[in-house]
């Protein structure tokens, strides 16, 4: 039952993760079949066990909380939330009478919690892929000559560029107004005598989003900007969470190795 659990999720979230890389949407069809199935062959493997219920009610409990808190406060998508929460019906537990991780990566909270292990692994892949963005606009930067923060967007905190420098890019409006996931990262706002002040976005939000690349469409085709705005694919963030998973399938808790290798 255990490998089934496996099997079926891995199946599941690398379709929903190809579907998040394509189009950045996931069908509620995906979770609707993912989440009996899961939830029948975890039961399955609780008939032989049933002392397991009460930690598996405790780790599909934190786990669905810790997916609401994030999907409300805007740090995952809809799609996201409810992978993780299926994740934590299929495997609440870490799988090692099936597989042991290569490096002993077991910590006391994967035991008990897998679901936040395969979140830990996630954002990490995730936050590795903001030294990747640093790169590419720094090679920009040095390719094209044009200010990385032109305008009033050099008076921002040093903190919102460096958001901005690990989460997005400077693009063109042309391909901003023809790429509908591709977000802004920068809006306008008229102050005294027209002057127009451009101001960073840290968390860009679909709602709203045409009148943003209208404001700014305009202001360059008057040449009140420069031809390159800051915008933002939005992270598929169902990849890292896949990941997260292979990796805590085969290596542990990444986190936890990380803490073991400072603290040893």
């Amino acid at each position: 039952m255990i490998a089934a659990s496996v099997v079926v999720s891995l199946v599941v979230l690398s379709y929903a993760s190809w579907r998040d890389y394509k189009c950045r949407e996931v069908s509620n069809k995906v979770w609707v079949v993912y989440a009996p199935i899961a939830l029948a062959l975890s039961l399955a493997q609780m008939v032989f066990d049933p002392s397991q219920l009460p930690y598996f009610a405790l780790s599909v409990g934190v786990t669905c909380g810790l997916a609401l808190l994030l999907f409300y406060a805007g740090g995952f998508g809809g799609a996201d939330s409810k992978a993780l929460m299926c994740i934590s019906i299929a495997l609440p537990f870490a799988p090692i009478a099936l597989i042991t991780p290569i490096f002993d990566g077991i910590s006391p909270i994967s035991q008990i919690i897998y679901p936040i292990t395969i979140f830990g692994n996630g954002v990490l892949f995730a936050a590795a892929s903001g030294i990747y963005m640093i790169i590419r606009n720094i090679v920009w930067h040095r390719k094209h000559g044009v200010k990385m923060f032109a305008g009033t967007l050099a008076s921002e905190s040093i903190g919102k560029k460096l958001l901005i420098l690990i989460t997005g890019y400077k693009t063109t409006i042309t391909k901003l107004k023809n790429t509908w996931h591709i977000f802004p990262m920068e809006d306008l706002q008229e102050e005294g005598d027209s002057e127009l002040k451009r101001k960073l976005l840290v968390v860009p939000h679909e709602e709203g989003r045409e009148e943003i690349v209208e404001r700014l469409s305009h202001a360059i085709e008057t040449s009140k900007i420069d031809a390159y705005v800051w915008a933002t694919p939005g992270l598929p963030m169902l990849i890292f969470v896949t990941l997260g998973l292979i990796f805590a399938l085969f290596f542990g808790d990444l986190v936890w190795l990380f803490v073991r290798f400072i603290f040893s």
